[in-house]
């Protein structure tokens, strides 16, 4: 049991939060305030649901290729603790709960699902044909945000997809720093990346993209008239974000590792900040 704990990264949180804070910037802007009850628990479950899904068949996608990187050698595929035919029963069995799960929203909802289930079982495969699978892997972390418009509202205004761009940089930029801590076992296998298509310049890609993040959540706080509590969540994303610059300056593994990984909090505090705007 531990394996497939291990396996859906139930274990490691991180992911799941992640996700999950997109998916509640776009919930309560929807609603402009609380969302209905059924639809917040549905939306969290669905996530943790998905991500493990995603986590599961990524595993199976790289399950000859993460024997020769030194920080996944010993997950559960690799190291022979779950077969993949196992792994491949799993993924079904998550997918069909994700989709049991959406079936109590409306079509459009249903609809938008079907997309994100395609691009998260497209997104491992990617890496072997573009260096920019963060962009897919992006676009499906995305997906929650017009479904949850779709569930709410029973519509995608246009002001949803500019959340959707705001969480496919914020993607590309956290994934970007995952993917930069094994970017030279990526290079030796033959691995693709947006770590290894930015080379040297990828702190001053990162910083770029960073700005870019910045104006983008600028301008949600515009669409939806959002209180001046919000703006003063995003001078704290500014501190993060600095914060990580030093991080990655240092170009050291172990401290891409932890940009990555305090990520957590510029999703926090964008939450907190829309929270605060829309739902007190």
């Amino acid at each position: 049991m531990n394996a497939y704990i291990r396996l859906m990264r139930l274990d490691k949180p991180i992911g799941s939060l992640l996700l999950l804070w997109p998916t509640y910037w776009a919930l309560f802007l929807s609603a402009d305030g609380w969302p209905d009850i059924d639809l917040f628990i549905i939306f969290t479950m669905g996530v943790v649901v998905m991500r493990s899904a995603g986590c599961v068949i990524n595993d199976y996608a790289d399950r000859n290729i993460d024997k020769h990187v030194t920080r996944t050698q010993k997950r559960p595929i690799t190291s022979g603790e779950i077969s993949p035919k196992s792994a491949l029963i799993l993924f079904a069995v998550l997918v069909t709960l994700a989709l049991v799960l959406v079936l109590q929203t409306n079509l459009l909802t249903i609809q938008l699902s079907l997309i994100a289930v395609g691009l998260a079982t497209i997104y491992p495969f990617t890496k072997r044909w573009t260096n920019l699978p963060q962009l897919v892997l992006g676009a499906a972390f995305g997906m929650s945000i017009p479904m949850a418009f779709a569930a709410q509202t029973n519509t995608v205004p246009m002001e949803a997809g500019l959340i959707f761009i705001a969480s496919v940089v914020w993607t590309l930029i956290y994934d970007t720093l995952y993917a930069m801590a094994d970017r030279d076992e990526d290079i030796e296998i033959g691995v693709k990346s947006t770590a290894i298509l930015f080379k040297k310049y990828d702190q001053v890609v990162i910083a770029f993209l960073q700005i870019l993040l910045i104006f983008i959540f600028i301008s949600i706080g515009s669409f939806f008239n959002l209180g001046q509590i919000y703006y003063f969540s995003l001078i704290i994303i500014c501190f993060f974000m600095i914060y990580h610059q030093f991080l990655i300056k240092k170009r050291q593994n172990e401290h891409y590792f932890q940009a990555f990984i305090n990520n957590n909090y510029i999703g926090m505090t964008a939450f907190a900040g829309i929270f605060l705007s829309v739902a007190m």
